[in-house]
Protein backbone atom coordinates (compact mmCIF):
# COMPACT_ATOMS: atom_id res chain seq x y z
CA UNK A 1 0.00 0.00 0.00
CA UNK A 2 1.29 3.44 -0.90
CA UNK A 3 1.60 6.26 1.61
CA UNK A 4 -1.17 8.07 -0.28
CA UNK A 5 -3.51 5.09 0.09
CA UNK A 6 -2.63 4.55 3.75
CA UNK A 7 -3.52 8.16 4.51
CA UNK A 8 -6.91 8.02 2.75
CA UNK A 9 -9.82 8.79 5.14
CA UNK A 10 -12.24 5.93 5.75
CA UNK A 11 -15.18 7.73 4.18
CA UNK A 12 -13.10 8.14 1.00
CA UNK A 13 -12.38 4.39 0.98
CA UNK A 14 -16.11 3.73 1.22
CA UNK A 15 -16.72 6.15 -1.66
CA UNK A 16 -14.07 4.43 -3.77
CA UNK A 17 -15.44 0.95 -3.06
CA UNK A 18 -19.07 1.82 -3.81
CA UNK A 19 -18.16 3.99 -6.79
CA UNK A 20 -16.18 1.12 -8.31
CA UNK A 21 -19.18 -1.22 -8.13
CA UNK A 22 -21.45 1.40 -9.68
CA UNK A 23 -19.16 2.46 -12.51
CA UNK A 24 -18.17 -1.13 -13.35
CA UNK A 25 -21.83 -2.12 -13.68
CA UNK A 26 -21.70 -4.65 -10.84
CA UNK A 27 -24.45 -2.52 -9.30
CA UNK A 28 -26.73 -1.47 -12.20
CA UNK A 29 -29.14 1.50 -12.22
CA UNK A 30 -31.92 0.96 -9.72
CA UNK A 31 -29.90 -1.42 -7.55
CA UNK A 32 -30.44 -0.84 -3.82
CA UNK A 33 -27.10 -0.47 -2.13
CA UNK A 34 -26.66 -1.73 1.45
CA UNK A 35 -28.40 0.24 4.17
CA UNK A 36 -26.36 2.62 6.31
CA UNK A 37 -26.35 0.23 9.28
CA UNK A 38 -25.11 -2.58 7.02
CA UNK A 39 -22.24 -0.44 5.72
CA UNK A 40 -21.46 0.69 9.26
CA UNK A 41 -21.06 -2.95 10.29
CA UNK A 42 -19.08 -3.83 7.17
CA UNK A 43 -16.56 -1.03 7.58
CA UNK A 44 -16.64 -0.99 11.39
CA UNK A 45 -17.12 2.74 11.51
CA UNK A 46 -19.51 5.38 12.79
CA UNK A 47 -22.77 5.90 10.95
CA UNK A 48 -21.76 9.52 10.34
CA UNK A 49 -18.79 8.26 8.27
CA UNK A 50 -21.08 6.18 6.07
CA UNK A 51 -23.52 9.06 5.74
CA UNK A 52 -20.71 11.35 4.60
CA UNK A 53 -19.71 8.86 1.88
CA UNK A 54 -23.29 8.38 0.66
CA UNK A 55 -23.87 12.13 0.60
CA UNK A 56 -20.82 12.54 -1.65
CA UNK A 57 -22.05 9.83 -4.01
CA UNK A 58 -25.48 11.47 -4.14
CA UNK A 59 -23.93 14.89 -4.84
CA UNK A 60 -22.00 13.33 -7.74
CA UNK A 61 -25.23 11.95 -9.17
CA UNK A 62 -24.24 8.31 -8.74
CA UNK A 63 -26.97 7.40 -6.24
CA UNK A 64 -30.37 8.64 -5.16
CA UNK A 65 -31.37 8.55 -1.51
CA UNK A 66 -34.96 7.88 -0.50
CA UNK A 67 -36.13 8.39 3.02
CA UNK A 68 -36.89 5.04 4.70
CA UNK A 69 -36.38 3.16 1.42
CA UNK A 70 -32.59 3.45 1.29
CA UNK A 71 -30.12 4.44 -1.42
CA UNK A 72 -30.24 3.30 -5.03
CA UNK A 73 -27.89 3.49 -8.00
CA UNK A 74 -29.08 6.46 -10.05
CA UNK A 75 -30.67 6.05 -13.44
CA UNK A 76 -28.79 7.74 -16.30
CA UNK A 77 -30.31 11.04 -17.45
CA UNK A 78 -33.22 10.69 -19.86
CA UNK A 79 -31.57 13.30 -22.07
CA UNK A 80 -27.85 13.46 -22.58
CA UNK A 81 -25.19 14.25 -25.13
CA UNK A 82 -22.24 11.94 -24.67
CA UNK A 83 -18.75 12.52 -25.92
CA UNK A 84 -16.80 9.41 -25.08
CA UNK A 85 -13.21 9.43 -23.90
CA UNK A 86 -11.27 7.65 -26.63
CA UNK A 87 -8.42 5.21 -26.26
CA UNK A 88 -6.23 6.22 -29.19
CA UNK A 89 -4.49 2.83 -29.32
CA UNK A 90 -7.83 1.05 -29.69
CA UNK A 91 -9.18 3.57 -32.20
CA UNK A 92 -6.14 3.30 -34.44
CA UNK A 93 -6.18 -0.50 -34.39
CA UNK A 94 -9.92 -0.60 -35.10
CA UNK A 95 -9.22 1.38 -38.27
CA UNK A 96 -6.88 -1.38 -39.39
CA UNK A 97 -3.69 0.63 -38.82
CA UNK A 98 -0.63 -0.38 -36.85
CA UNK A 99 -0.42 1.53 -33.57
CA UNK A 100 2.80 3.01 -32.23
CA UNK A 101 3.69 5.13 -29.23
CA UNK A 102 6.76 6.99 -28.01
CA UNK A 103 7.23 8.66 -24.64
CA UNK A 104 9.35 11.78 -25.11
CA UNK A 105 9.58 13.23 -21.62
CA UNK A 106 8.46 12.42 -18.07
CA UNK A 107 8.73 14.62 -14.99
CA UNK A 108 7.07 15.28 -11.63
CA UNK A 109 6.21 18.85 -10.64
CA UNK A 110 4.55 20.66 -7.77
CA UNK A 111 1.38 22.67 -7.44
CA UNK A 112 2.92 25.67 -9.20
CA UNK A 113 2.66 23.80 -12.52
CA UNK A 114 -0.81 22.32 -11.98
CA UNK A 115 -3.08 22.63 -15.03
CA UNK A 116 -5.34 25.67 -14.92
CA UNK A 117 -8.48 25.06 -12.91
CA UNK A 118 -7.38 21.75 -11.37
CA UNK A 119 -6.33 21.20 -7.76
CA UNK A 120 -3.45 18.94 -6.79
CA UNK A 121 -0.10 19.30 -5.07
CA UNK A 122 1.94 16.81 -7.13
CA UNK A 123 1.60 16.19 -10.86
CA UNK A 124 3.20 13.75 -13.29
CA UNK A 125 3.69 15.32 -16.72
CA UNK A 126 4.11 13.10 -19.77
CA UNK A 127 4.88 14.22 -23.32
CA UNK A 128 4.34 11.60 -25.98
CA UNK A 129 3.50 10.94 -29.63
CA UNK A 130 0.99 8.39 -30.99
CA UNK A 131 1.51 6.84 -34.42
CA UNK A 132 -0.71 5.18 -37.03
CA UNK A 133 1.23 3.11 -39.59
CA UNK A 134 4.41 4.89 -38.47
CA UNK A 135 2.90 8.29 -39.25
CA UNK A 136 2.46 10.74 -36.33
CA UNK A 137 -1.20 10.64 -35.36
CA UNK A 138 -1.25 12.86 -32.25
CA UNK A 139 1.09 14.84 -30.03
CA UNK A 140 0.05 14.48 -26.41
CA UNK A 141 0.87 16.39 -23.23
CA UNK A 142 -0.72 14.89 -20.12
CA UNK A 143 -0.80 15.87 -16.45
CA UNK A 144 -1.80 13.17 -13.90
CA UNK A 145 -2.71 14.17 -10.34
CA UNK A 146 -0.57 11.94 -8.11
CA UNK A 147 -2.60 12.92 -5.06
CA UNK A 148 -5.59 11.17 -6.62
CA UNK A 149 -3.74 8.50 -8.64
CA UNK A 150 -0.60 7.57 -6.65
CA UNK A 151 -0.11 4.31 -8.57
CA UNK A 152 0.78 6.35 -11.65
CA UNK A 153 4.12 7.16 -9.99
CA UNK A 154 5.43 3.65 -10.71
CA UNK A 155 3.54 2.89 -13.92
CA UNK A 156 5.68 2.14 -16.96
CA UNK A 157 4.45 4.80 -19.34
CA UNK A 158 7.39 4.16 -21.64
CA UNK A 159 5.54 1.00 -22.67
CA UNK A 160 1.88 1.76 -21.88
CA UNK A 161 0.15 4.93 -23.10
CA UNK A 162 -1.15 6.87 -20.09
CA UNK A 163 -4.61 7.28 -21.59
CA UNK A 164 -5.02 3.52 -21.96
CA UNK A 165 -3.68 2.96 -18.44
CA UNK A 166 -6.02 5.52 -16.87
CA UNK A 167 -9.12 4.19 -18.63
CA UNK A 168 -8.34 0.70 -17.33
CA UNK A 169 -7.29 1.68 -13.81
CA UNK A 170 -9.17 4.80 -12.73
CA UNK A 171 -12.93 5.26 -13.18
CA UNK A 172 -14.01 8.85 -13.80
CA UNK A 173 -17.28 10.52 -12.91
CA UNK A 174 -17.07 13.81 -14.83
CA UNK A 175 -15.23 15.08 -17.87
CA UNK A 176 -14.94 18.38 -19.70
CA UNK A 177 -13.75 18.85 -23.28
CA UNK A 178 -12.59 21.83 -25.27
CA UNK A 179 -11.99 21.52 -29.00
CA UNK A 180 -10.42 24.09 -31.29
CA UNK A 181 -8.43 24.47 -34.46
CA UNK A 182 -4.89 25.81 -34.66
CA UNK A 183 -2.01 26.09 -37.07
CA UNK A 184 1.17 24.16 -36.41
CA UNK A 185 4.17 26.17 -35.27
CA UNK A 186 7.67 24.98 -36.17
CA UNK A 187 8.06 22.64 -33.18
CA UNK A 188 4.63 21.05 -33.58
CA UNK A 189 5.08 20.72 -37.32
CA UNK A 190 8.28 18.75 -36.72
CA UNK A 191 6.59 16.48 -34.17
CA UNK A 192 3.59 15.74 -36.40
CA UNK A 193 5.58 15.64 -39.65
CA UNK A 194 3.45 18.34 -41.26
CA UNK A 195 4.33 21.67 -42.82
CA UNK A 196 4.56 24.75 -40.64
CA UNK A 197 1.18 26.45 -40.55
CA UNK A 198 -0.72 23.25 -41.33
CA UNK A 199 -4.25 23.01 -39.91
CA UNK A 200 -4.49 20.91 -36.74
CA UNK A 201 -7.21 19.93 -34.29
CA UNK A 202 -6.57 20.34 -30.56
CA UNK A 203 -8.62 18.51 -27.93
CA UNK A 204 -8.20 19.46 -24.28
CA UNK A 205 -9.82 17.22 -21.69
CA UNK A 206 -10.12 17.29 -17.91
CA UNK A 207 -11.52 14.41 -15.87
CA UNK A 208 -12.58 14.16 -12.24
CA UNK A 209 -13.49 11.37 -9.87
CA UNK A 210 -15.86 12.36 -7.08
CA UNK A 211 -14.62 15.93 -7.26
CA UNK A 212 -10.91 15.01 -7.31
CA UNK A 213 -9.01 16.03 -10.43
CA UNK A 214 -7.62 12.96 -12.21
CA UNK A 215 -5.97 14.16 -15.38
CA UNK A 216 -5.65 16.96 -17.90
CA UNK A 217 -4.60 16.08 -21.43
CA UNK A 218 -3.92 18.12 -24.53
CA UNK A 219 -3.88 16.14 -27.79
CA UNK A 220 -3.11 17.76 -31.13
CA UNK A 221 -3.89 15.95 -34.39
CA UNK A 222 -3.03 16.77 -38.02
CA UNK A 223 -6.22 18.23 -39.43
CA UNK A 224 -6.73 15.43 -41.95
CA UNK A 225 -6.17 12.49 -39.60
CA UNK A 226 -8.80 12.71 -36.89
CA UNK A 227 -12.57 12.97 -36.64
CA UNK A 228 -14.38 13.62 -33.36
CA UNK A 229 -17.94 12.27 -33.10
CA UNK A 230 -20.66 12.33 -30.44
CA UNK A 231 -23.67 10.13 -29.75
CA UNK A 232 -26.96 11.60 -28.56
CA UNK A 233 -29.68 9.75 -26.71
CA UNK A 234 -33.25 11.00 -26.20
Amino acid sequence: MTDHAAAKPLHQKIITDLEGKILSGVWPPGYRIPFEHELTAQYRCARMTVNKALSALAAAGLITRRRRAGSFVAQPPTQSAMLHIPDLATEIREKGAAYGYRLIKRRIVGIEEAPHGLVGTTWLILDAVHFANNRPFAAEARWINLDAVPDATNADFAQTPPGSWLLAQVPWTRAAHEIRALNANAALAKTLAVTKGAACLMVERRTWRMGDAITYVRQIFPGDSYRLTADFSP
